[in-house]
């Protein structure tokens, strides 16, 4: 059976990565998690799939704060790829800032469909995930 689908977890914060995993599979719905700790390893895997539809995620959850590349230098690198992707990719800013202006930023960018804080809760996930 297929996954029904694919979610990408980009955050450098190991417990929030395994409990948005565990949330998941609460769900009870058949997917497949990517985890990168870094924007630069994301963005590597998506360009080196760009022609392989299938093995892109459907979301992406992107934290801002991480080392080596941010997830704002993630979304400049991502912005030139988008027209070549062969489907959509959902991108959620999920991060632990309020700073009204980490929000606005984020929601500047038109691949980006919510700034959500963390916690991320189970019923937002399920929200998400069902809308999929």
């Amino acid at each position: 059976m297929e996954p029904s689908f694919h979610l990408c977890i980009i955050d450098d914060d190991v417990i929030y990565r395994f409990t948005t995993i565990q949330s998941v599979k609460f769900l009870g719905r058949e997917h497949k998690s990517s985890v990168f700790s870094n924007g630069e390893d994301a963005l590597a895997f998506i360009t080196e799939n760009l022609d392989k539809p299938a093995v892109l995620p459907d979301f992406i959850f992107l934290d801002i704060d991480m080392p080596i590349m941010d997830g704002f230098q993630f979304l400049e690198g991502y912005r030139p790829l988008v027209p070549k992707i062969g489907k959509s990719i959902e991108i959620y800013m999920v991060s632990s800032s309020v700073d009204p202006e980490d929000i606005e930023r984020a929601r500047a960018y038109p691949m980006v469909v919510d700034y959500i804080s963390k916690p991320l809760d189970r019923d937002r996930l399920k929200t998400i995930m069902n809308a999929g």
